[in-house]
């Protein structure tokens, strides 16, 4: 019986560390992919400053959070009946192929093989559904939010450490993007693969009831959602929140590196400021956002965060008329630090308003609309960079759109946010009679 504990302990560890080595990956090209694929535009025949490049940079950003969207809850079924393992390696065995195969992409200058590589990285990605399975299985009821917390952990220091990463596998002329972030964050997942391969068992015992199936939209739980008018408020609080988000930061690698844009900085730049970005987002989620949780309600927490996103977002875009690199990054520390602040307040809120009966579904619910704004808001950001120039002629700073454009969005979330956390309660309070 004593025994029993360490197995579990190490198995977090390793899928800990398995996730985090994969995510240094991630956050290594993230940053590079739309500067790549700007500049191989001129082999499609594209001008690299028309809005038509703008919908298909959109539409290389959105791919990977597409085939997550879509093969996330395939991936946990099939995981149901042949095991988490298995899965588990296909995933990080497949992120290495992609990675390897971007980096081959940006030696032939390929848009093509660009979106082929996004594509099949996002597929294999979607298996970090099955990474929280996987926790599901190894921890108790009262041990699961520390575990689950593990996976987030390994998001913020992938996205914070994978771009310093990149820097330093950066070549030194810069004049052209080169292939050895792909090739690194490629050799990355491969040794995560290894990781896994020789240390994580499986965690699906025989005879053990399969985890919820989660599909893109469960129609019950949206029905569900929608008649109570807090949690219909809630939802499109996430939604508008990520996709102002996403909005941001797939116009942000532009903003830095466009020579015609504000700044003209080199690549290395690009990433350090990715690494900026990450930073902040750990701090803020790790420390500042657990300090004042226990002080401060879920809705005047979100609030504050909504507030600090419209201020950051406007404050970026006006900085834009002088830009200077103080100003840029204290106005993307708003940014980050308000998007830190709401999206756990909202989850709170949404599972405090739900039945505990069907909470799973409902917070299910809430991570496909999480996803879809993350879809669909590289679609809007990055056109919206690249019409910068018609903005331009009629009085808005050239690069300035995207975060005017966010900055309005989260107005409204202001309002959706205070509405919906005052004039709903939590689903087990008692009327009064």
């Amino acid at each position: 019986m004593s025994s029993s504990p360490s197995p579990r302990k190490a198995s977090l560890l390793v899928i800990f560390l398995a996730v985090f080595i994969d995510l240094l990956g991630f956050g290594m090209v993230l940053p590079l992919l739309p500067l790549y694929a700007n500049e191989f535009a001129a082999v499609l025949g594209i001008d690299k400053n028309s809005p038509q490049m703008g919908w298909l940079l959109g539409a290389l950003m959105a791919s990977f959070s597409a085939m997550q969207f879509l093969f996330a809850p395939l991936w946990g079924r099939l995981s149901d009946r042949i095991g988490r393992r298995p899965v588990l390696l296909i995933g990080l065995a497949g992120s290495a192929v992609c990675y390897a195969l971007f980096g081959l992409a940006t030696v032939w200058k390929s848009v093509v093989w660009l979106f082929v590589a996004r594509i099949g990285a996002g597929l294999a990605g979607a298996t970090i559904s099955t990474a929280h399975a996987y926790i599901a299985d190894v921890t108790t009821k009262e041990t699961r939010a520390k575990g689950m917390a593990l996976v987030g952990a390994a998001f913020g220091l992938g996205f914070t450490f994978g771009p310093l990463l990149g820097y330093f596998a950066l070549s030194g002329n810069e004049a052209t993007p080169g292939p050895g972030p792909g090739y690194a964050a490629a050799a990355l997942s491969a040794s995560a693969f290894l990781l896994a391969l020789f240390k994580l068992p499986e965690s699906l015992r025989p005879g053990q009831t399969p985890s919820a199936r989660r599909g893109w939209f469960n129609l019950t739980s949206l029905r569900e959602a929608l008649s109570v008018p807090s949690l219909a408020a809630l939802l499109l609080t996430t939604f508008l929140c990520v996709f102002a988000f996403a909005n941001f930061e797939s116009t942000l690698s532009l903003l830095v590196k466009d020579e015609n844009g504000p700044f003209a900085y080199n690549y290395s730049d690009v990433l350090l400021v990715f690494a900026f970005v990450g930073f902040v987002l750990t701090l803020a989620q790790g420390f500042l956002v657990r300090r004042l949780s226990g002080r401060l309600s879920e809705g005047t927490m979100a609030t504050i965060g909504a507030a600090a996103e419209v201020g950051g977002f406007a404050w970026l875009a006006t900085s834009l008329e002088n830009p200077s690199l103080t100003t840029l990054l204290c106005s993307l520390g708003v940014i980050v630090t308000g998007f830190a602040f709401i999206t756990p307040s909202i989850n709170a809120l949404i599972s405090r308003r739900s039945d505990p009966a069907r909470q799973g579904g409902v917070l299910g619910l809430a991570q496909s609309v999480s996803s879809l704004a993350r879809i669909l808001g590289p679609l809007a950001g990055l056109p919206l960079y690249k019409s910068s120039d018609l903005a331009y002629r009629v009085g808005v700073v050239r690069g300035s759109t995207p975060f005017w454009f966010a900055a309005a969005l989260m107005c409204v979330g202001v309002l959706l946010v205070a509405v919906s956390a005052r004039s709903g309660s939590d689903f087990d309070a008692p009327t009064s009679t």
